[in-house]
């Protein structure tokens, strides 16, 4: 199945599609192929040997690891001077260093096409805050979460509407959107919300609030809370922290890097220094300046959220 079509600039078009998700199809191939030739990257090698692949050593002899990033904030971006930034470049700078690899490289590339961009060896890692979930594990393997986290609303000045969870939403028939293939989606049509329109990121969404074409946007919380203290305007604000339901049960989504399914030895390398970094309490410090608090810090395993 193929991401969405067409402009994404308040559809009203619902999907089932979640938030960080990377489906394939032709038309995201067609997207990383655009991307790598713009950017003049060749592929990378990559193993399946059933030995754990190669990659490691392939890394630490040229002394690059290319990073997949999906231009969100806080997670991983180009910054307005040019320069990859995010949490998730400054965690794998710190961790490929410890591996033996001195230079990160990034590869911006569309959410929708992150996982389709690391299977067809565009780049090595998807340095993205990817959330995992069952399906994505199917198609990569994860590190262990670097991070945990809930929603939030951007809406107008004084919350007029009294929107304070995605219940409230489809109760008051408010106009929602959310970012194209957020797990926002199906936690909205989860609480009855009928119709979630999506905007290509957090900034087109704050901004459609303040012109009261929507009356609520819908993101991960601190995503949320960087964009309204970022854009400083009067006319909206973020809520606080809300909780998601599926099947009406709690969901705390949690996300972390991803590798292609036959590099366990590079995946389980990056994961004993990202365990070394949560002992000692570094990895905080790494993700604090980009709004992480110690609430967002997790000890669960990948393999829990990849279960069924």
């Amino acid at each position: 199945m193929a991401p969405p079509q067409g402009n994404n600039s308040g559809s009203t078009r619902t999907s089932g599609l979640r938030r960080r998700s990377l489906l394939a199809g032709a038309a995201a191939l067609g997207t990383v192929g655009a991307v790598g030739a713009a950017t003049g990257c060749s592929r990378v090698a990559t193993a399946d040997t059933g030995d754990g692949g190669h990659l490691l050593e392939q890394l630490r002899a040229k002394g690059t690891v290319r990073l997949g990033l999906a231009g969100e904030q806080p997670y991983s971006y180009i910054g307005s001077d040019g320069k990859m930034t995010g949490s998730s470049p400054s965690i794998a700078k710190r961790i490929f260093k410890e591996l033996g690899v001195d230079k990160v490289e990034p590869f911006p590339i569309e959410f929708g096409s992150l996982i389709t961009g690391l299977n067809s060896l565009q780049f090595d890692v998807v340095a993205a805050g990817m959330y995992i979930n069952p399906e994505r594990c199917e198609q990569v393997i994860f590190a262990d979460p670097e991070y945990q986290m809930k929603d939030a609303f951007i809406v107008r000045k004084g919350n007029p509407k009294g929107l304070r969870t995605y219940k409230d939403i489809a109760r008051t028939g408010a106009k929602m959107a959310t970012g194209v293939g957020y797990a926002e989606i199906e936690y909205a049509k989860e609480a009855g919300v009928k119709e979630v329109g999506t905007y290509p990121d957090q900034l087109a969404g704050l901004l459609a609030v303040k012109q009261g074409r929507i009356d609520v946007f819908v993101g991960t919380a601190v995503t949320v809370f960087n964009v309204v203290e970022q854009a400083n305007t009067p006319e909206v604000e973020a809520t606080k922290e809300v909780q998601p339901y599926v099947d009406g049960k709690p969901v705390t989504d949690v996300g972390g890097f991803a590798f292609r399914s036959p590099e366990t030895t590079l995946r389980d390398a990056f994961n004993r220094e990202l365990h070394k970094l949560k002992r000692s309490g570094e990895l905080l410090e790494i993700m604090r300046p980009f709004g992480f608090t110690k609430d967002q810090m997790t000890t669960i395993r990948a393999e829990e959220k990849c279960k069924p």
